[in-house]
C-alpha cells in the first residue's frame, strides 16, 4: 500500500476477516510501509458498551488491544500471509499499559509501528489515544498459522464440570462483579482455595464475538478476548473476598500474554489463576494458564486494581 492510502470500510473488511461486532476500525490511513493510523468512533449502542461496566460505559481495554492488532494485521497481511490462505493470530502481547478510559462519545486514534518482520512473525508497537491523551499502549507479536479446526470430541464430563460443589455459579458472579451479557465471561468458577482459583467458560459458536467472523473456519477466539477471560476469572474471586465487597476491579496491565494454541467451538476453557493478597495494596498481579483438556492453550500476567465505586 503506498502512504497517503485511505482505507475505508469496504476496504479495511477486503483484508480483515472481521465484520460487526467484531471489526475494530472505521477507517485507516497508509503513512508509510511501516507505520499505519486508524479511527474508531465510539457510540453508546456498540454491544460491548451493553455489558462492560453497564451503570458506566467504558471501552474493554482488551478491546483497545484488539484495534491495535487488527491495524497491525492490515500493515503485515501482504509479507506475512500474501495467499490470504492462513490465519493471523496475536502470538504475544507485552508490556501494556490502560492508562486513560475511553468512553461512549470518544474518537480514538490507533497508531501502530512495524518494528520487524523475521521468521514467519511481526513485530508491531501500538498506541491508542483519545482527545485526552494516550489511553493505552502495547508491544505485540503476530504470526500466521493455518485455519484452526477441531480434530477430536472432548471430554464429558470432568471434575471442572459445574455439580452441587461448584464454588460459585454464574448468579453469584453477578452479585459480585458489575458485568453482563454481551461482556460476561465466565460461566462459574469451579474451586477456590487461597490464591489458587479455576474458573471455567464454555466457548459456543453462539457467541457474539463467533458473528463477527466472515469464514466458518476462522472462527478461533480472538486471543484478545481471553485476556478478557483471565481478567474476569480474577476479578470474580477477588471482589468476593470479605474486604472487597462493593468495590470494583479495573484491569491495569498485562505484563506479558501468549497464545500457544486456538481455542474454537465446543472448546471448555479451564482458568486456573493466582492471585495477590489485595489487603496488602489496592494493586494486585495475577498469573493465568488457560486450558482445554489436558492442553495449554494460553498463558498471561496482569495486573488489576481493586477500587470503591
Amino acid at each position: 500500500m503506498k502512504a497517503g492510502t485511505i482505507l475505508g470500510i469496504a476496504e479495511i473488511k477486503t483484508i480483515l476477516p472481521f465484520r460487526n461486532p467484531m471489526l475494530m476500525l472505521d477507517r485507516v490511513q497508509v503513512e508509510s510501509e511501516t507505520r499505519l493510523i486508524g479511527l474508531k468512533n465510539l457510540s453508546t449502542n456498540e454491544n460491548f458498551f451493553q455489558g462492560h461496566f453497564p451503570g458506566h460505559q467504558i471501552m474493554p481495554g482488551v478491546l483497545q488491544v484488539e484495534t491495535m492488532k487488527q491495524l497491525g494485521q492490515i500493515a503485515v497481511t501482504d509479507r506475512l500471509d500474501p495467499q490470504r490462505t492462513g490465519e493471523i493470530y496475536l502470538k504475544k502481547v507485552e508490556k501494556v499499559k490502560f492508562r486513560k478510559p475511553n468512553t461512549p462519545g470518544d474518537r480514538i486514534k490507533a497508531e501502530i509501528d512495524v518494528l520487524e518482520i523475521a521468521g514467519g512473525e511481526a513485530r508491531i508497537s501500538g498506541k491508542i489515544s483519545n482527545k485526552s491523551g494516550v489511553a493505552s499502549q502495547a508491544v505485540m507479536t503476530l504470526a500466521v498459522r493455518p485455519p484452526s479446526v477441531p480434530a477430536e470430541m472432548p471430554e464429558l464430563w470432568t471434575e471442572f464440570d459445574k455439580d452441587a460443589a461448584t464454588a460459585q455459579d454464574v448468579h453469584s458472579i453477578m452479585k459480585y462483579m458489575p458485568h453482563r451479557y454481551p461482556f460476561l465471561f465466565i460461566d462459574h468458577i469451579a474451586s477456590s482455595e487461597g490464591s489458587r482459583v479455576v474458573s471455567v467458560k464454555n466457548i459456543t459458536g453462539n457467541e457474539p464475538v463467533f458473528q463477527g467472523y466472515v469464514n466458518d473456519d476462522r472462527m478461533t477466539l480472538p486471543e484478545s478476548y481471553l485476556c478478557e477471560i483471565a481478567a474476569q476469572a480474577g476479578c470474580a474471586c477477588m471482589l468476593a473476598r470479605p474486604e472487597n465487597q462493593n468495590k470494583l476491579g479495573f484491569f491495569m496491565a498485562i505484563d506479558e500474554a501468549e497464545s500457544l494454541a486456538p481455542v474454537l467451538p465446543g472448546d471448555q476453557i479451564i482458568c486456573e489463576a493466582l492471585l495477590p493478597d489485595t489487603e496488602k495494596s489496592r494493586f494486585g498481579k495475577s498469573s493465568t494458564v488457560m486450558r482445554v483438556g489436558n492442553k495449554d492453550v494460553f498463558r498471561i500476567t496482569l495486573t488489576f486494581a481493586i477500587v470503591d465505586p
